[in-house]
């Protein structure tokens, strides 16, 4: 029972670290541009498909680099085209607009590369476990967790420390201003709106090889991104981390006792959360507003 416990929490730890990986691309959006990206999934199931297609020629660990840039490349492409046009407008229409598009990325996949599911190759050494005991510590489940974690504190070093990183906090906070000041704000949502789309590309990477490589493989990962920006609290990434790892914990804990209830509990721990503190754990007075 306790390796069956230990089993199913490290598994929502690594399940909460997709959500986590995804939300914070996510918030990004959000946070800068108001842009509510249900088109994410989409992303993330390009990336997937792009590393399927170059590693053949370039190998897993070129491909787990070269395809989330160009999945951010075709994102920076979309925002320039499509999504810039509705920034400063209401929410619905950015909505409305990337709810299509999360429809049109899924079938260009489903063309292109098939409805089936596709084999995704990820490298022997990575595929072992590390222990006879503890058979599901896997190598790639493993580095999987480590490299979110290492993105992550990349993140936000990035954000606290260069001077673009700062000025994206400083536009969650006050656009207006700081266009004032001389920023290029147009530039900055374009950077911003390709960091997340390349979250989002690395996020479909890592997990096409635990999860399979299929068109959809965004849909399950994509609403419990958005729980966990909720959970966390909006306009805060810690909380965006935070969110994520724990409906991933109880979403893995549950499913020991309550197999039927493991995608319920995402949504009951939100409804908690928001009982108790309406902005969420670390969201900011007045976000919600």
């Amino acid at each position: 029972m306790t390796q069956l416990i230990l089993f199913n929490v490290f598994n929502g730890i690594v399940i909460g670290a997709f959500y986590a990986l995804m939300a914070l691309g996510l918030s990004l959006i959000l946070n800068l541009s108001g842009v509510i990206n249900f088109a994410h999934g989409g992303f993330l199931a390009i990336g997937a498909y792009l590393a399927y297609t170059i590693m053949p020629y370039v190998g897993f660990w070129a491909a787990l680099v070269i395809a989330p840039l160009l999945t951010a490349a075709l994102g920076l492409l979309i925002e320039r085209v499509l999504i810039r046009r509705l920034y400063g407008r209401d929410p619905l229409y950015s909505l409305l607009l990337t709810f299509g598009l999360a429809f049109l990325l899924q079938d260009g996949s489903r063309y292109i590369w098939g409805p089936q599911t596709l084999p995704y190759q990820i490298p022997d050494a990575l595929n072992r476990p590390l222990t006879s005991s503890f058979f599901f510590l896997t190598g790639y489940r493993v580095f999987m967790v480590v490299l979110v974690v290492i993105v992550v504190a990349a993140l936000f070093m990035f954000l606290k420390f260069t001077r673009s990183g700062i000025r994206i906090r400083a536009g969650v906070g006050d656009l207006e201003t700081v266009a004032t000041l001389g920023v290029n704000v147009r530039w900055l949502r374009s950077m911003n709106f390709g960091l997340g789309i390349f979250l989002a590309g690395l996020a479909g990477v890592l997990a096409a090889g635990m999860l399979g490589l299929q068109p959809t493989i965004g849909d399950s990962l994509i609403m419990p991104s958005f729980v966990a920006i909720i959970v966390g609290g909006l306009g805060s990434l810690p909380g965006t981390l935070l969110g994520g790892i724990l409906i991933g914990v109880a979403s893995g804990l549950t499913s020991v006792f309550f197999p039927s209830a493991t995608e319920a509990v995402i949504y009951v721990l939100m409804g908690l959360v928001l009982l108790v503190r309406p902005r969420g754990l670390l969201g900011e007075e007045g976000r919600v507003q």
